[in-house]
């Protein structure tokens, strides 16, 4: 839905008159009508979590989109913004019900997001929902399994309707994840290495992303690595790519991915402090994907 916004300009003239060589000003005033694009409708569904009360904070501070709904199971009725310390509440409590909220929103006919940060259980119900109300999704749930992906893609296609499912909403990830693929062609030993504060999900959704780009890269690493049965070698992945993870109470979480060639060792490295990280990304994303029409696996096809 547009709306029209009126810009009025004040101008003057002269007029020189022929029976009076003095000058007279006349002024008039004129108005343009102008269409303006509504904001985005953002729905944050697992919106009491960590991750969903930063979401509701950078959505609500964002230009072109708007909190339009929180869904959870938790703290049901409460107010999202009471919730998540803000100075005055948003009026927008947490429902626990997707399809209500959306059927809501449906009716302003713009643009819409689902933001889903639940359990991968959930995910395909709540595309197949957010789809049937004419709205995208983003995904960013972690140990989504590849055949649900594949299914969601292919529901997608047939739907017309767009999907981004992310590993991660990390842009220092997604540029880490780059220039691991640009320094592979030139290194065939590497190893990852990373650090975290808990031992969920190990290796980490990063580790796995990065093996498997290098790995979908047709070149087998550490050849000459005569160590493969060692379990203090760290876990291989893909054609042979080492993971280590270090994990004790307080660590940052960190992933630092080195490579080797004769004479020389080089590394990077990134560390996430903080929530935080991931609202520049998922913006980002918000922003791209009401354009699509199909799904889209990483947030590396919008940077």
């Amino acid at each position: 839905m547009t709306t029209l916004s009126c810009h009025c300009q004040y101008h003057s003239t002269n007029l020189l008159s022929s029976h009076n060589v003095k000058n007279r000003r006349k002024s008039f005033i004129s108005c343009s009508a102008q269409p303006t694009q509504s904001n985005i409708k953002v729905v944050i569904n697992g919106a009491t979590k960590e991750i969903g009360k930063a979401a509701v904070m950078a959505v609500n501070k964002a230009r072109g989109m708007e909190i339009a709904g929180v869904v959870d199971n938790c703290y049901v009725g409460e107010d999202i913004g009471k919730l998540c310390g803000m100075e005055e509440p948003l009026e927008i409590p947490i429902i626990n019900d997707l399809t209500m909220v959306l059927g809501s929103i449906s009716q302003s006919k713009t643009a819409g997001v689902v933001v889903d940060f639940t359990d991968p259980s959930s995910v395909y119900d709540n595309v197949k929902q957010a789809t049937a109300f004419g709205m995208r999704s983003i995904v960013y749930v972690p140990r989504i399994n590849l055949d649900t992906v594949a299914a969601l893609s292919a529901f997608c296609q047939k739907a017309s309707m767009g999907v981004l499912v992310a590993p991660t909403l990390s842009i220092g990830s997604v540029l880490l994840q780059q220039a691991a693929i640009s320094a592979s062609f030139h290194y065939s030993n590497v190893e990852i290495v990373e650090s975290k504060d808990n031992a969920n999900d190990l290796p980490s959704a990063d580790a796995n992303q990065i093996a498997n780009n290098l790995s979908n890269l047709g070149q087998i690493y550490n050849r000459e690595d005569p160590s493969t049965d060692v379990l203090a070698r760290g876990q291989i992945l893909g054609d042979g790519i080492r993971v280590h993870s270090m994990v004790l109470p307080g660590l940052a979480s960190s992933t630092t991915v080195h490579f080797s060639g004769p004479g020389e060792v080089y590394s990077i490295k990134h560390d996430i402090t903080d929530v935080q990280c991931l609202m520049p990304g998922l913006l980002l994303a918000i922003r791209k994907v009401v354009r699509l029409k199909n799904l889209v696996y990483g947030l590396e096809k919008f940077i």
